[in-house]
């Protein structure tokens, strides 16, 4: 399973969203992720909501294996259902 969060400096949701990959990323020998930093990549609102596939208000936004799954409260629901985060 691979994760990718786009998020950005500064953000509470990012860096939870990262802290989470970081513990399913130890915890479990099938999972990876990337960060990206969408202020340091020069990721426009109009380039990520053309990767999302609709409007973007918020970040993160998180892909699980290329599907949009939505910001940190839908990563951590699934992430518990799925994948043991709070085991």
């Amino acid at each position: 399973m691979f994760v990718v969060i786009f998020g950005r400096p500064a953000c509470p949701f990012c860096v939870r969203a990262k802290e989470h990959a970081e513990t399913l990323k130890a915890k479990r020998d099938d999972f990876n992720y990337r960060y990206v930093d969408i202020h340091a990549e020069g990721i426009s609102k109009a380039d990520l909501e053309k990767t999302v596939g609709k409007p973007v208000d918020t970040v993160p936004q998180i892909f699980i294996d290329q599907d949009h799954i939505g910001g940190c409260t839908e990563f951590e629901a699934y992430a518990k259902e799925n994948l043991g985060l709070f085991d």
